[in-house]
């Protein structure tokens, strides 16, 4: 009676999923969940990490990472049948806490109320079919530009937090005192280097616990009241978003910026993945784009909701791909491990900052590599690109160095005589970027 009871559900699991159709098998899809899930882990340690810098609860920060990944993740698996993973997006909660909260002073409610705003612009932009308008607009060159800008961003963020560079008044930075919290840090980057060089499944996951093993040995962090228990309520940040007060026309730049970022990564990660599980059709459409971005956009809105920075989909979900993850039940695995997670705070909440800020620099890693594709044989390429690169770290804004890019851009053509490569979309960007940097 078990072996027809389970042969009935893998049935069921199959006609649900596509399974079958899409080449794959339960067992495949469920080692590929696992797999997706232990290789982006480590945003349940470091997104409380970077958000509590703000004021935030760190404890209630646990449980809504938690949440608004499982949610996020089960949205992609129901609604869009799709292997692909959600979670607070790497860049964007520090966008969040360094530039707006930290760097220019927003309360973190309004904040919340700034990616509320972002995600429903994205919404009604997919809804009406804009988003492909404005994905064709923005230049390739300037896209992959700012994505290593942010990598470069979220490193130098990570190397403060590790405490490898500090304030200085004479250079504004300079390396930082090699403290025994610094020298763990510093192997705790190095040993995720080396795992990743080897090609380690949860390399990161992995150096953040050994780190915060080494430091519990060495006295520097108290050991858990316990294993397990309730999660932490998420009552300190959850519906505190403050929508009135981002309603101001100085964080149309940030409202854009989050916009931005999630629209292009979501959007290139999607795209590219799909083609490589054979979603294509013959005149290059991706089967159910449009209901991956859907849940992508869904599951912004809900977690600015919970009280966390924008949730978007995890290039990690690449490595379940690579294990055969082709359907939803590989996203719905993932989903259920983050929801198991959920009783496991106590040992969550005891990862210290310079334990989980290595993996800041490692993703920065990742991103930088973009810097590979953009043309700077050109200079109307490379201008914008080292701007929009160079200027997020320095100016210590995303949006920022968004907006050095678009200007740039198009004073460049303009020089050089190529208003045709200037679509009306970009002049609107562009005239946007301006008065925000004005009104800065």
């Amino acid at each position: 009676m078990t072996n027809n009871n389970n042969g009935q559900f893998s049935v069921f699991l199959d006609n649900h999923f596509k399974i079958s159709q899409r080449g794959s098998s339960v067992k495949t899809e469920v080692i590929a969940g696992i797999t997706t899930f232990l290789t982006m882990a480590y945003i349940v340690f470091v997104n409380p990490a970077i958000l509590s810098t703000t004021g935030m609860d760190k404890a209630a920060l646990i449980t809504v990472t938690i949440l608004a990944s499982a949610i996020g993740t089960l949205l992609m698996a129901l609604v869009s049948n799709a292997p692909f993973a959600l979670a607070p997006g790497m860049g964007l909660n520090a966008f969040f806490t360094y530039s707006l909260v930290l760097g220019a002073g927003i309360p973190w409610e309004t904040a919340l109320g700034v990616v509320f705003l972002s995600g429903c612009v994205f919404l009604v932009l997919a809804v009406t079919g804009l988003r492909k308008a404005i994905a064709d607009a923005i230049p390739k060159d300037l896209a992959q530009a700012a994505a290593a800008g942010i990598g470069l961003f979220i490193s130098f963020v990570g190397l403060q937090n590790m405490g490898l560079i500090a304030g200085n008044e004479s250079t504004l930075v300079a390396m930082g005192k090699f403290t025994p919290t610094v020298l763990i840090s510093v192997f705790g980057l190095a040993l995720m280097a080396i795992l990743e060089y080897k090609k380690v499944t949860g390399s990161i996951l992995i150096s953040i616990i050994v780190t915060t093993i080494i430091s519990m040995i060495l006295g520097f962090t108290e050991l858990p009241n316990a294993i397990v228990s309730l999660p932490p309520s998420i009552a300190p940040i959850s519906f505190k978003l403050d929508i009135m007060s981002a309603l101001k026309f100085s964080l149309i730049g940030p409202i854009f910026s989050f916009m931005f970022i999630d629209l292009f990564d979501s959007l290139s990660l999607l795209i590219t993945c799909c083609k490589k599980m054979g979603l294509e059709d013959k005149e290059g459409n991706i089967e159910g784009l449009n209901k991956m971005l859907y849940a992508d956009v869904s599951a912004t809105i809900i977690g600015s909701v919970l009280g966390t920075s924008t949730v978007t989909t995890y290039a990690e979900s690449a490595s379940g791909i690579a294990a055969g993850a082709r359907t939803g039940l590989a996203s719905l695995v993932t989903a259920s491990l983050f929801i198991l997670a959920l009783i496991f705070t106590p040992v969550l909440g005891i990862v210290p900052t310079y334990a989980a800020s290595p993996a800041l620099v490692m993703v920065g890693v990742f991103m930088f590599q973009n810097i590979k594709d953009i043309d700077f044989a050109d200079m109307k390429i490379a201008v914008p690109g080292f701007l929009t690169i160079i200027m997020m770290p320095l100016t210590y804004s995303i949006s920022t160095g968004l907006c050095f890019g678009f200007i740039s851009y198009v004073i460049m053509h303009l020089i050089a005589k190529e208003t045709n490569k200037i679509s009306i979309t970009l002049w609107i960007i562009g005239i946007l970027a301006a008065v925000n940097l004005m009104l800065a």
